[in-house]
């Protein structure tokens, strides 16, 4: 299903941009033109939201058929972002922030960081607990064992994108293919799987999404970075 494209202000000024289902490749490029033009000041900071059509993408960490369970059944980019292969497709939330990080808050671990954070704020607003895990980038369940969201970030002049993939109403089966970010695909979960019957709709977590990552990333936006516990 196709959304229109909405655009949504919030205070501090963040633009919020639903982009609906699109192609990766159509939504790799809106990125790349959009990174250009906010370093330029022709853009606001933005958040990206998008559901993508089948796709595998690999990232600066992966190895060559290191991360195949077997032959590929989407088409595969290598992409800019850290990490490695994984899968994204229909059910799943994709949110791709935009910002241009304040002099004093050009820490790519720290951001990650607070993506975690502010998924994780919002999960537990929908009932799901989820958490850290040490060297494993992402937000899993509090056990430790599924991951509800993987995370693989870049900076060009210290704009930030590629983001954050949380899976909602994800086939689960789609990455059965790839070792997704090096891990068996049987860890992999969706909040559909976890809260069953209770499972929010995609528009209550597009913007519990919103609302947090705009609180959470605001320091890296105006400056005065806060501790995260790292």
């Amino acid at each position: 299903m196709t959304h229109p494209m909405t655009d949504q202000l919030l205070s501090p000024p963040l633009v919020v941009r639903d982009l609906g289902r699109m192609a990766y490749s159509a939504a790799w490029d809106f990125q790349r033109d959009l990174v250009a033009r906010r370093f330029e000041g022709q853009e606001e900071d933005t958040l990206l939201f998008v559901e993508h059509d089948p796709v595998l993408t690999a990232g600066r960490g992966s190895q060559k058929g290191g991360e195949q369970e077997g032959p590929l059944p989407f088409e595969l980019f290598e992409v800019e972002r850290g990490g490695e292969m994984t899968y994204h497709g229909p059910g799943q939330i994709v949110v791709y922030p935009i910002v241009h990080l304040a002099e004093d808050a050009r820490d790519l671990h720290r951001w990650m960081r607070c993506l975690e954070q502010a998924c994780i704020t919002a999960m537990a607003g929908f009932g799901l607990d989820c958490s850290r895990k040490e060297e494993a980038t992402g937000v899993w369940t509090a056990d430790g064992l599924r991951k509800v969201a993987s995370i693989g970030v870049a900076a060009r002049r210290w704009v930030t994108w590629h983001g954050m993939a949380v899976n909602h109403r994800t086939d689960l089966e789609a990455f059965q293919s790839i070792r997704p970010c090096g891990f068996s695909p049987e860890v992999m979960t969706s909040m559909e799987a976890e809260l069953g019957e209770d499972c929010p709709s995609r528009e209550m977590v597009v913007s519990a999404l919103s609302s947090t990552l705009a609180e959470d990333l605001a320091s890296f936006r105006f400056g005065g970075l806060r501790h995260v516990e790292s």
